[in-house]
């Protein structure tokens, strides 16, 4: 019989049915076309009131730009901004046959590829368990390794290990070694949805500069008195140029 021993387990608690869902987190690029602009409020309910008035008339007198009494005012339009976002996805898992993947990396203060031609060079060694490294490279925002071997039947024998004493400059550090998955994606299906904080200006003409035509609006839409509030963010595109607005997870 084993001996009794106490334990702690910690970290997050899932049901069983959700270990295999996957949490995605949005990031769209919308389209801004030249004379737009979308404006962020902070609440919902203002966002709400300017989509019903539909057309705003702005009042242009900034600095001094405009000479012409009847330039001094434009008419915008007031849009809701409707995006598609993710609502079902499905991966497929595929276990590559010549990559491993290598973490638990020293932080030594050289240069990534510096780090990348060590790694190279000790898995490359057959003494080492390697063999010929067809190509190595960073996993994007993260600090592991990815090392894809020219032949079959390098890989298993090194993730079967778990880890391996590496030498990388004058130390000798443990790196763990783990198998390198790769996902396609089999299923993708979206649903439409509706940003409730955020509004889209059209028809807005170039009669000022970028800069005073953003504050302008600022100006104008963040006035209760007509029926606007606090803005959160604001971007403009003057006409003849386009823009790419990114929306990410609105977490208020």
């Amino acid at each position: 019989t084993l001996p009794e021993k106490k334990m702690v387990f910690k970290g997050i608690v899932t049901n069983k049915e959700d270990v295999n869902k996957l949490m995605l987190t949005p990031w769209i690029h919308y389209p801004l076309l030249g004379g737009s602009a979308l404006i962020t409020f902070e609440k919902a309910e203002v966002a709400q009131r300017i989509i019903e008035v539909k057309e705003h008339v702005v009042e242009l007198n900034y600095g001094g730009e405009l000479e012409e009494l009847d330039q001094c005012r434009v008419r915008v339009q007031a849009s809701p901004v409707d995006i598609l976002l993710p609502s079902a996805l499905e991966v497929g898992l595929t276990r590559s046959c010549r990559s491993i993947l290598v973490s638990d990396l020293p932080s030594l203060g050289i240069p990534e590829e510096a780090l990348l031609d060590k790694l190279e060079l000790f898995f490359s060694k057959r003494k080492n368990g390697g063999g010929e490294v067809e190509s190595r490279g960073f996993l994007d925002n993260s600090s592991q390794v990815v090392l894809t071997f020219a032949q079959d039947g390098v890989a298993e024998p090194l993730i079967a290990k778990g880890h391996i004493q590496v030498l990388i400059g004058k130390g000798k550090y443990e790196l763990k070694i783990s198998p390198c998955m790769k996902g396609d994606i089999t299923n993708l299906q979206f649903q439409p949805s509706r940003c409730p904080r955020t509004v889209l200006l059209s028809g807005i003409p170039d009669v000022l500069g970028e800069d005073s035509m953003r504050d302008t609006l600022e100006i104008h839409f963040q006035k209760t008195s007509l029926g606007g509030g606090e803005v959160d963010a604001l971007a403009y595109v003057p006409a003849g140029q386009q823009g790419v607005a990114v929306f990410v997870e609105d977490m208020g």
